[in-house]
């Protein structure tokens, strides 16, 4: 094994040293590639990457439905200890963390990827491979991530990499549609909270660096009314037609365009029977942005048209029978880090460095949570090349996959350093 002193490392790769914070982090990459120690780690990442390939497949075949992840958290905490690290552990969330201890307990560096799909209990999560193509629900999103995070911790100790700073690996729960981000919202408010300095989530696939977060809020919307025959009770206020009211006047919303803001009724339910009035009717909306201020702008139209519907639907019929109850079901607050922030030059430095792509994005992820609170992070994708996220038929393709592996490896060891 090779092994770097950490000392070394502290004093020659700062991420703030004499020069300015951001000077340094620009050239962090390639100078992180000048010691042989890390040079031999990143070429042996890429040698390994058909074990990493094999855990993607191997995680993704463990179904890991909304609020369901126990199993796969057991099988990632099983994968962590193997990989070597320490203190390996499930919090009460759900979310399995592991450490790798530096010479000093900060910067405290969170790498995390997310253990939850969008399929439901049941799908048939099995994983197929033709030449370079691999096919499974979640099979990108977000079995790469996890096995790019997992290939790096193994890589790490393997390697006997020494670094300064403290490197938690976590596998957390929570990132897709309503679970809400609870798997980080439990890490950064109470077990983890105030002991995290930096934070990555690895998320998609490609090598996209993701320092703008798209905010979002997801209610549930109910409305009740008694209900009745449809003949007999004929004349009393329907919660289906208000439900309609109030969709109608959501789809003519005019958002803006830059930052760009959307809306999206994406559900709809209710009644028992097609000859009675409904008591009940419900709708799934989903708003967002990446502006704070437009998101709340949004919001507070959102709201006047849904209590506008009930009344209109009330005085259509000259009645007052219907209620609406307003359930906020998911609440991802925007932020954004910014584009010379010493993180995001990192990232930039080390995609630099391997000769890959910058492309600087949006998006809604795990990172959503640590932006909103100041604290520097990003969403890095993890390589190859992904179709048909949230679909049945997705994909991945791992021709030259290790490139994403290696610059996850780089990017670990530079967010490490002081």
């Amino acid at each position: 094994m090779v092994k770097v002193a950490a000392a070394t490392l502290a004093l020659t790769l700062t991420l703030a040293g004499p020069a300015p914070a951001q000077d340094a982090a620009a050239s962090l990459g390639a100078r992180l590639l000048q010691d042989a120690g890390i040079k031999a780690a990143v070429e042996a990442i890429r040698a390994e990457e058909p074990q990493t390939l094999a855990d993607q497949a191997r995680i993704c075949e463990v179904e890991a439905p909304p609020f369901k992840e126990t199993k796969r958290g057991e099988l990632y905490a099983q994968l962590l200890r193997e990989a070597g690290l320490t203190n390996v552990r499930t919090d009460k969330e759900g979310n399995v963390l592991g450490e790798l201890v530096g010479a000093q307990a900060r910067p405290h560096l969170v790498f995390a990827a997310h253990l939850d799909t969008v399929f439901p209990e049941g799908t048939d999560v099995r994983v197929t491979r033709e030449g370079t193509l691999m096919r499974g629900p979640g099979i990108g999103d977000d079995c790469r991530g996890l096995a790019v995070v997992l290939a790096v911790a193994r890589t790490m100790v393997k390697q006997g990499l020494k670094v300064p700073g403290t490197i938690t690996f976590v596998g957390n729960v929570g990132e897709e549609g309503l679970g809400d981000l609870r798997g980080v919202k439990y890490l950064f408010n109470e077990g983890m909270k105030g002991r995290i300095d930096r934070f990555v989530s690895v998320d998609g696939t490609g090598y996209g660096i993701t320092h703008i977060a798209v905010g979002s809020l997801r209610y549930r919307v109910t409305f009740k009314g008694p209900g009745g025959h449809s003949y007999g009770a004929f004349g009393r206020s329907n919660p289906l037609h208000a439900l309609g009211r109030a969709v109608e006047t959501i789809s003519d919303f005019e958002v803006p365009l830059d930052p760009k803001t959307t809306f999206n009724v994406g559900r709809i339910g209710g009644g028992t029977s097609v000859n009675s009035i409904p008591f009940e009717a419900w709708m799934e909306v989903d708003m967002r942005s990446a502006d704070p201020s437009a998101l709340q702008a949004l919001d507070a139209k959102f709201h006047r048209a849904v209590d506008d519907a009930v009344r209109a639907e009330d005085a259509r019929w000259m009645q007052s029978m219907l209620t609406v109850d307003k359930a906020l079901v998911g609440n991802r607050p925007a932020g954004r880090t910014a584009a010379d922030a010493p993180i995001v030059r990192a990232a930039v430095s080390v995609t630099e460095a391997l000769g890959l792509p910058v492309s600087l994005d949006e998006g809604s992820t795990d990172s959503n949570l640590p932006m909103s609170l100041g604290i520097p992070a990003i969403t890095i994708d993890g390589g190859g090349r992904g179709r048909d996220a949230h679909a049945l038929t997705e994909s991945f393709d791992a021709a030259d996959s290790w490139k994403g592996t290696q610059r996850a490896l780089l990017l670990a060891i530079a967010l490490a350093q002081p």
